[in-house]
């Protein structure tokens, strides 16, 4: 039976979320935006009114269509809902993974044994998560970033775009991974790290 849910967010990232849901089968009744004109729509999908509406719906599933850590972390933390968990069906999941309520999972990213994901995480288009990783909550991997085997991140960081990084590494939480970097040790300090190897900015 398909899901009915609601999209917290109508910006760029809500439109990819939009697609992974609708691509999964299941059904996006309506967008929460504190920004967006009640008049409009996005993907065809109608504004049903402010992020505080949500208790509106009390039987329904959302999900958070919002690419900041920090911002889909205040949402999550501060609404009493049931969370949706957005997989397409190009991604490709061990069935030895797990993944946490209110992540998303886009296509052609890689999940494999062992690993798991936190909640209201975004594993990006064609990103790579080795076996036995361990990522924790807020967490954005970006498109096509790879991790190798027993890698652990912490909350809230931010993996970029085509970053690399090596097996058995440990980052910690509120660190940007710039795109494109390559991290050959671990790093226990947040901050933003960028190059190859990967250094604090």
């Amino acid at each position: 039976m398909s899901e009915q849910v609601i999209v917290i967010g109508g910006g760029g990232h809500a439109k990819v979320v939009i697609d992974c849901i609708q691509s999964a089968g299941d059904t996006v009744i309506g967008i929460l935006d504190d920004s967006l004109d009640m008049c409009s729509t996005v993907l065809g999908i109608p504004i049903l009114g402010r992020t505080a509406d949500y208790v509106k719906y009390p039987d329904k599933k959302f999900i958070i269509g919002i690419g900041s850590n920090a911002v889909r972390q205040k949402f999550a933390e501060s609404m009493c809902v049931t969370w949706y968990t957005a997989i397409h069906p190009r991604a490709v999941i061990s069935q030895y993974a797990q993944i946490g309520p209110g992540s998303v999972v886009l296509a052609n990213a890689v999940i494999n044994a062992g690993a798991s994901v936190g909640k209201h995480c975004i594993v990006n288009t064609g990103a790579i998560i080795e076996h036995d990783n361990r990522i924790g909550d807020y967490v954005h991997i970006s498109p096509a970033a790879a991790l190798g085997g027993t890698v652990c991140v912490g909350n809230e960081t931010h993996i970029g775009i085509g970053a690399v990084v090596r097996n058995n590494i440990v980052i910690c939480g509120s660190c940007v991974i710039g795109a494109g970097a390559v991290v050959v040790k671990d790093i226990m300090e947040s901050g933003t790290y960028v190059g190859v190897p990967a250094h604090k900015k």
